[in-house]
């Protein structure tokens, strides 16, 4: 089946428009180009090498197949391939992102991180003995690992101490939170196996019957008009020339000589004329009203004599 090699950057997590937050795992898409193609006629099956990641050494072999195809050294993987799916890669020589789509499911496998050695208790989730009771020095241990002398050995397969991790997992039915063409990053909802900087093999999921259309998709760009319109028009121009207007003359512009400012006569200051203090108006003697003579008096008393 058909697939990507990828290396896994860290996790994040994406805010949908409801405000759901949604935990992804960032995987950086490698630069893989077809290094190889098989044939049932030579190889006995469809298939195709491609060449991811860098590598210091390799074998001369690989050196010279690298060679061959001009691409530097590096890691070298295989993916089966139905015949309709062979005829469509037969005119791909590198392997892109946009071949998926965020509507389909992937399968994602990886190396696991390694643990070291580990009991049972981690390794295998097995509960512990009594703390108590009697019990010593034996907290965490197996327990019974066989029968009697009948079968009188130790079954394959029997759960018990050992190496934890290290190994390869593949985790099914994820889907596709977005696709980064430009970056060629792919964003893949929860976590998958391996430590951050580790390779992992994304294949469509085999649980979902999907096709790949293995078509790159262009990138969106302003709509162009159609090239019969532009036809037309360069035709409609050539019939039609239009004659260039001569330029018009430019008249010399004769700078303007500039103005003789001339001299600004300072206002003499104006002379400010004496004033004249108003004489004091003379006051009139104001004559005293000379008190009237009691003549009524008087013509009483030759009255009363008459």
């Amino acid at each position: 089946m058909f697939g990507l090699i990828g290396t896994k950057k860290g996790m994040t997590r994406v805010f949908k428009e409801d405000g759901a937050s949604i935990p992804v795992t960032v995987i950086e898409i490698c630069k893989s180009k077809i290094v190889q193609r098989k044939t049932p006629e030579k190889d006995g099956y469809y298939g195709i090498q491609v060449n991811y990641g860098s590598k210091k050494k390799v074998s001369k072999s690989l050196e010279k197949k690298f060679k061959e195809n001009d691409v530097s050294n590096g890691h070298l993987t295989e993916f089966n391939l139905t015949e309709e799916e062979f005829n469509k890669l037969a005119e791909v020589n590198e392997l892109s992102v946009n071949f998926f789509d965020e509507s389909i499911k992937v399968d994602v496998s990886g190396i696991s991180k390694g643990k070291g050695f580990a009991g049972v208790v981690k390794r295998h989730n097995f509960k512990t003995q009594d703390a108590t009771h009697g019990n010593s020095l034996s907290h965490r241990a197996p327990g019974s690992i066989g029968q009697c002398q009948f079968p009188g050995r130790v079954f394959k397969g029997k759960k018990m101490a050992g190496q934890y991790g290290n190994k390869q997992i593949t985790v099914q039915n994820l889907e596709i939170e977005k696709i980064d063409a430009d970056d060629s990053l792919m964003l893949i909802q929860g976590s998958i196996p391996g430590s951050i900087g580790s390779f992992v093999r994304i294949t469509p999921s085999i649980k979902s019957d999907v096709t790949l259309s293995f078509e790159l998709k262009k990138p969106e760009t302003e709509e162009q008009a159609p090239v019969e319109n532009i036809v037309e028009k360069t035709q409609m121009t050539e019939e039609a020339p239009v004659e260039e207007a001569a330029p018009a003359e430019e008249a010399p512009v004769e700078e303007a000589a500039p103005a003789e400012e001339a001299p600004v006569e300072e206002a003499a200051p104006a002379e400010e004329a004496p004033v004249e203090e108003a004489a004091p108006a003379e006051e009139a003697p104001v004559e005293e009203a000379a008190p009237a003579e009691e003549a009524a008096p008087a013509e009483e008393k030759t009255k009363e004599e008459k």
